[in-house]
């Protein structure tokens, strides 16, 4: 593919995701992804057979930017500063967004669960990442005397994933980082996380 063509390709992903995360997969047309990312309906079929490859694409590539980012703020520091830094970065993405749009895993996850098994799957494979990995900071932290010690892991990652999702879904339904705060505040307490 010539740069102009990964260019194209690129910003089609680029603009569909901005467009998914505000209205839904269900809810977007390609119409609305040819208008965000000002291409011709050639362009973006070019590169796509259909809208569920396009919504396919754009949940890969935004996997490989969390996971990314969970690497980046997990291994900055102690593993008990880890999770301080990745309840800050959570917090300062979505203050950044002005609360629009909140996880586009959350959101796929709500839409998708009953209609597109393909997307659901790939979804809740993200969210068993996720886990995994607070789970391995969790455990580390446990072993240096940061966190807890009297829950498992996995348990206390399962509630660390269920608690910012659940703040992240009121952020958004809000428009304030109250709810997130809040959440992050409360599961500092719970952790008994010390940094």
């Amino acid at each position: 593919m010539t740069k102009k063509g990964d260019q194209t390709r690129s910003k089609i992903l680029d603009e569909a995701t901005r467009v998914f995360n505000r209205k839904g997969f269900a809810a977007t047309s390609v119409n609305d992804i040819l208008k965000a990312s000002g291409t011709t309906k050639g362009n973006l079929y070019f590169h796509f057979s259909n809208k569920g490859e396009i919504g396919l694409e754009v949940l890969k590539r935004e996997k490989q930017a969390f996971i990314s980012f969970l690497d980046d703020v997990l291994n900055e520091g102690s593993p008990g500063q880890g999770l301080d830094n990745f309840f800050k970065a959570a917090l300062e993405k979505h203050r950044q967004q002005d609360f629009i749009g909140g996880c586009i895993f959350g959101n796929t996850a709500l839409e998708a669960s009953d209609t597109s098994p393909e997307l659901a799957a790939f979804v809740a494979s993200v969210f068993d990442d996720w886990v995994t990995k607070i789970a391995q900071n969790v455990e580390l932290a446990q072993r240096a005397g940061q966190i807890r010690k009297d829950v498992p892991a996995r348990d206390l990652a399962e509630m660390i994933v269920s608690t910012v999702e659940g703040g992240i879904m009121q952020t958004r339904l809000l428009k304030s980082e109250k709810p997130l705060q809040h959440s992050l505040n409360t599961l500092q307490k719970i952790l008994e996380l010390r940094v």
